[in-house]
């Protein structure tokens, strides 16, 4: 008898020790009916919604209730389904999160989170309902990366100025919110909650703790702000998932390699793995991160982190995907030159960035640099409307109206007897599947512009002009020219014509919609 208590005993110890090894997060998913943030008598949970611990997801009892395993340093979150929506800050900034940090960050240039202390007995998350049609409308911004005051200024009155209002439904900034100085996200924050919609935000390599001795603690400050900064919300009939796909090496000081790299660590990919199965397969899924997943029209290797999420997406009927990082506008599509075994190409779209050329130029005439992007493109930000399964990619130039889609590069001009001119057209939202053409007034015949990837030829020019006048230049010099993934070319014949000419160029984009820009060229 004895012996069999001591069995017993010990079985209980055995329990407690393993219950203390893998304590278990609680909580419940509601409807805050009050929109209070706290679960009030009368308020119901809420089944079936996700929750996760930024490894295992699993989906709410029919009460609201949820269990996960929990960590020393881990963010709980709930997936946001359709219909329903988290509390948003004052400066807009969802809030579907519970951080765990008994401990607090490390310290750090920049401030992480104090120490969050024991865990709470409940981590409720408040859900509000709201209306998601089908068909709905969100902003993303590339690179807005202000380095100070003064460029937070130019971001105000370039672009956020003329959102405030906007019909979109919610919108995301893909990485590089600033340029280092992480002390500015409380007012780069303020100055995008002018437009009034919940807004997301996606971590780039310019949002990291460089002082961060690893990958794992570089992520503090932009947590403490923003959240986990991997995580996934529905909309409508969409599934978008934010990823992190800045990898730190670690700072020089603690003998990391003072750099980053593109690619996904495994933790992410588990999340993934957890998450997918819960997403109907029959929606589109779209993935947010900032760095591309191809840059170049060249076959590119995936990374090893990459070349697992293929895998995990690429039997799905509809995949999407956005990014940022680059300063320049391109569509590219995945094949399986790059790794990727889908059926059809993945479409991902290489964002064009709020700060054009990293707010570089001469200033125009309210004294914002021009900035153009070493693709020739003007600096802006892409609207995508939502339709089910279907998403409709617009560029729109800061500043500019909606239907200042292309621009034409060709003499202004020409001595009599010259045979044939060169003829550029920048695109900016150009894709392989555009069809661009031009001809020489009303009744001239239409010819066939083709696509090059060159630098365009607009943008070197500017920059030989910018750079000839010396110290006598306003403003910073424009970086170096990248092939643009937009241009189109060909060669007009004026042989025997004199007197001015309205020359037409008209493009026609993947989505059959048409667009036109005219250039008047002398011949004297």
């Amino acid at each position: 008898m004895k012996h069999s208590k001591s069995i017993l005993f010990l079985s209980l110890l055995s329990l407690h020790a393993t219950a203390q090894e893998n304590p278990e997060a609680r909580g419940f998913v509601f409807d805050d009916r009050n929109r209070n943030g706290k679960r009030d008598t009368g308020e119901p949970g809420l089944p079936g919604v996700l929750v996760s611990n930024q490894r295992e997801v699993v989906p709410t009892a029919p009460d609201g209730s949820w269990s996960l395993p929990v960590r020393d340093d881990c963010i709980f979150f709930v997936v946001k389904p359709r219909g329903w929506m988290p509390p948003v800050s004052d400066q807009q900034l969802p809030r579907f999160y519970y951080v765990h940090k008994p401990k607090g960050s490390p310290e750090s240039r920049f401030p992480g989170l104090k120490p969050t202390g024991p865990l709470p007995a409940s981590i409720d998350f408040a859900l509000t309902r709201q209306e998601e049609p089908d068909k709905f409308k969100a902003h993303f911004f590339g690179d807005t990366q202000s380095r100070d005051a003064k460029e937070l200024g130019y971001m105000a009155r370039d672009t956020i100025q003329e959102l405030i209002g906007t019909d979109a439904r919610f919108g995301v900034t893909l990485g590089d919110i600033l340029f280092d100085d992480l002390s500015l996200f409380e007012t780069h924050n303020s100055i995008v909650a002018l437009m009034g919609v919940p807004w997301w935000n996606v971590i780039g390599n310019h949002d990291l703790n460089f002082d961060a001795p690893d990958d794992r603690t570089s992520d503090e400050t932009f947590e403490r702000v923003y959240g986990p900064a991997y995580h996934a919300f529905q909309w409508g009939p969409v599934n978008f998932v934010v990823l992190d796909n800045v990898m730190w090496g670690g700072s020089r000081e603690s003998g990391g390699t003072g750099s980053y790299t593109g690619n996904l660590g495994t933790g992410q990919l588990t999340f993934l793995e957890n998450l997918l199965p819960h997403l109907p397969e029959n929606e589109l899924l779209m993935l947010m991160m900032h760095i591309p997943l191809k840059d170049s029209e060249q076959p590119r290797k995936p990374s090893s982190g990459h070349n697992r999420l293929f895998r995990l997406i690429e039997k799905r009927p509809y995949t999407m995907s956005i990014s940022g990082h680059t300063h320049w506008h391109a569509h590219m599509y995945l094949d399986g030159k790059d790794g990727w075994k889908g059926e059809k190409p993945h479409h991902h779209v290489v964002n064009v960035t709020v700060c054009g050329s990293w707010w570089k130029g001469e200033p125009d005439e309210l004294g914002i640099p021009h900035s153009l992007g070493r693709d020739g493109a003007p600096r802006g930000y892409s609207t995508i409307t939502f339709d089910g399964t279907r998403a409709v990619v617009d560029f729109k130039a800061s500043r500019r109206p909606a239907d200042y889609q292309l621009r034409i590069e060709a003499p202004s001009v020409v001595k009599p007897g010259t045979e044939e001119v060169t003829v550029h057209a920048n695109v900016f939202n150009g894709s392989r599947h555009s069809k661009v053409r031009m001809r020489l007034g009303e009744d001239g015949q239409w010819i066939t512009l083709q696509k090059t990837v060159e630098p365009d030829p607009d943008f070197l020019a500017l920059k030989k002009r910018e750079e000839s006048r010396g110290d006598k230049l306003e403003g910073s010099t424009l970086p170096g020219a990248v092939p643009s993934h937009h241009l189109w070319k060909a060669t007009l014949p004026v042989k025997d014509l004199t007197g001015v000419h309205r020359l037409w160029v008209q493009t026609e984009d993947m989505y059959g919609r048409t667009y036109d820009a005219s250039h008047v060229i002398r011949i004297e």
